[in-house]
């Protein structure tokens, strides 16, 4: 029989021998232990046979290839292969059985008390929120094991039970993945827990976020924030902070903007930091019990303001009138679809789409010149049947703007509405215009304006809103736009106004084109036959006769300005069918070059307002 030698495989020291001479061995069996830098190793049997000599004991120290011992080489029978490797063991090994532990004290079913109070308020848990915006099982968070940094006031146990994850859960999952690639479907999801400390900001959760945003901003993943929570919080003892003012999360999450879609979303009370980064947000999606300001009832009464409820500060009637909530969800269930669809427009187009009968577009316009009509019907027409979704509805509503899709596309549309100040555009419709512009520029979707206006507003109390700054900003912002975009003209086009509504002249968009009923001039016809032939109709002093003689000038103007002269002259580009709306924006946007894959951003940021 062959006789071998049994060396060691490195410097150590033995621990522990556990043959002895004229043992049976077989492969795979354990001979000794050495001890090397702190680590135990098992030498184990590389041949079956017989030990013949065990030249070390405990104690010894051993040089790499040192000799341990000697074998003969023979036929040994082995145990079974069950016996032989990695087993799953039979019992949960303390640590996993302690990790299991904290898992499931920061999930709801862990935590039944707090999650039976959150549901008897009618409301959803922070988790349960997370879960429906995410697909199954994609949601990996990060930080679920952080408490809140109260050690020095508060037992571990006592942090462990009642402060999971520091109130707030945080990670990155997939949005949307039925309809979208993998890569399009990520999404990072940070979510406020109410029911830990009042969702407020303790420090470990400010470290959370900070980790969040560097991710963010170096993977490109678009947001959605869960707000709700009472902001800054006073009681963190275990960290050196006098002010907290260098906390970073402010300005690393304002610098998302413009990078990513960033979307936020708030039920119930809504405070102070919280605010503030829901103001950061490309759109706010609030429920009817929200409550929104930038200090909550401690702040204001401790600054001599009064004394007022929450419910009394920021409610959501205010705050949608004023134009900081941009969509009301009816409920958390809701919020979350409504965030789903928002982000399905910045995550690429959709194959399946139908559109409604494009005929009817020839009567949405009525006959007389004068009368006013609601252009939500015009877009429910032109866009794919269901694809619509209106921002700050309630927020200036002289100007409409949507996102929609066209033979699923996506792309943003600016109308004016006739129904209010006959589509003039005032301060706050100057706002809204220019802040739909910036988003859709920031994330490269086309623009589609549907032009009715009779221009800019004007008058003493229009003045009164900083009107020259305020309407000034579609001019700037329209001149910097890169994406494509077009103009269609759907009755007047009148000053400066009507050229806002092309991006500052009716040669920049892709088109500009008009529909038959479309009435253009550098201001409002009656306006300008006041004014251009006031000498010659004072001269007239019989009224009836004045008056007949300003509407025969009014037809002249008409005629001179309608649709079909001004294309003839080619200061706009044609005038189309309105039934041939739809194939005449697929057809300009399918000729537009894609835009080059984006390293950086298109704007520096979108404006909060």
């Amino acid at each position: 029989m062959a006789r071998l030698t049994v060396v060691s495989p490195f410097a150590g020291t033995v621990v522990n021998v556990s043959v002895a001479s004229g043992d049976r061995v077989h492969v795979g069996q354990p001979l000794l232990i050495l001890e090397s830098m702190k680590m135990e190793h098992v030498v184990a049997a590389v041949r079956s046979g017989t030990i013949v000599h065990v030249a070390v004991v405990p104690g010894d120290s051993v040089a790499a290839s040192a000799p341990l011992m000697e074998m003969e080489e023979g036929a040994v029978d082995a145990p079974d292969a069950a016996g032989v490797g990695v087993a799953p063991p039979a019992t949960v090994r303390p640590e996993l059985a302690e990790l299991r532990a904290r898992v499931a004290n920061t999930l709801d079913t862990g935590r039944t008390a707090a999650t039976t109070r959150r549901h008897a308020a009618g409301r959803r848990t922070a988790r349960e929120n997370v879960d429906d915006l995410c697909d199954p099982g994609s949601f990996e968070e990060y930080g679920a094991l952080v408490i809140a940094a109260q050690r020095a006031r508060r037992d571990l146990d006592d942090l462990i039970h009642n402060t999971p994850a520091d109130g707030l859960i945080a990670g990155i999952g997939r949005v949307n993945g039925d309809r979208f690639d993998d890569r399009q479907a990520r999404c990072a999801v940070l979510s406020y827990d109410y029911t830990v400390l009042a969702g407020t900001q303790g420090q470990m959760n400010h470290r959370k976020k900070d980790r969040l945003f560097v991710l963010i901003e170096r993977l490109r993943l678009p947001v959605v924030l869960f707000a709700e929570g009472g902001g800054g919080r006073p009681g963190d003892t275990d960290t050196a902070v006098v002010t907290g003012l260098d906390t970073e999360a402010f300005a690393l999450f304002g610098a998302l903007s413009g990078l990513v879609p960033l979307v936020g979303v708030v039920s119930g009370r809504c405070f102070a930091g919280n605010a503030a980064l829901l103001g950061c947000c490309d759109v706010i999606i609030a429920t009817p019990d929200a409550n929104i300001g930038m200090g909550g009832p401690a702040m204001i009464e401790g600054g001599g303001l009064g004394v007022f409820t929450p419910e009394e500060i920021g409610p959501l009637r205010t705050q949608v009138r004023n134009g900081v909530v941009d969509l009301v969800a009816t409920d958390e269930a809701d919020a979350v679809r409504t965030a789903k669809q928002y982000l399905s427009y910045f995550q690429g187009p959709t194959l399946a789409w139908s559109c409604a009968d494009q005929e009817l577009l020839r009567a949405c316009i009525p006959e007389d010149r004068r009368r006013a009509y609601d252009v939500h019907d015009v877009i429910e027409l032109v866009a794919d049947t269901g694809s619509i979704l209106e921002l700050r509805g309630e927020f200036s509503p002289g100007m409409v703007t949507a996102l929609v899709r066209i033979e699923g596309r996506p792309l943003g549309v600016l109308a004016n509405n006739p129904l209010h100040l006959a589509g003039a555009i005032d301060a706050h419709c100057a706002d809204k215009a220019a802040r739909l512009m910036q988003l859709c520029e920031a994330f490269g979707l086309p623009l589609l304006f549907l032009c009715d206006t009779p221009g800019f507003m004007v008058g003493p109390a229009a003045e009164e809103t900083a009107l020259v700054r305020h309407v000034s900003r579609m001019f700037v912002t329209g001149a910097s736009l890169t994406v494509p975009f077009c103009t269609v003209i759907l009755r007047k086009g009148y000053g400066l106004g009507a050229q806002a509504m092309a991006g500052g002249s009716f040669r920049r968009p892709l088109f500009t084109v008009a529909w038959p009923t479309g009435e253009l001039g550098g201001m409002g016809l009656e306006g300008a036959v006041q004014l251009g032939f006031r000498r010659e109709l004072d001269a007239i002093t019989d009224p009836v006769a004045r008056e007949a003689a300003f509407a025969s000038m009014v037809a002249r103007a008409y005629e001179h300005g309608k649709a079909l002269n001004v294309a003839a002259h080619f200061e706009i580009d044609d005038v189309i069918d309105p039934a041939h709306t739809r194939a005449r924006i697929t057809h300009a946007l399918r000729s537009a070059p894609e835009p080059p894959p984006r390293e950086g951003k298109r704007r520096p940021f979108v404006d909060t307002w």
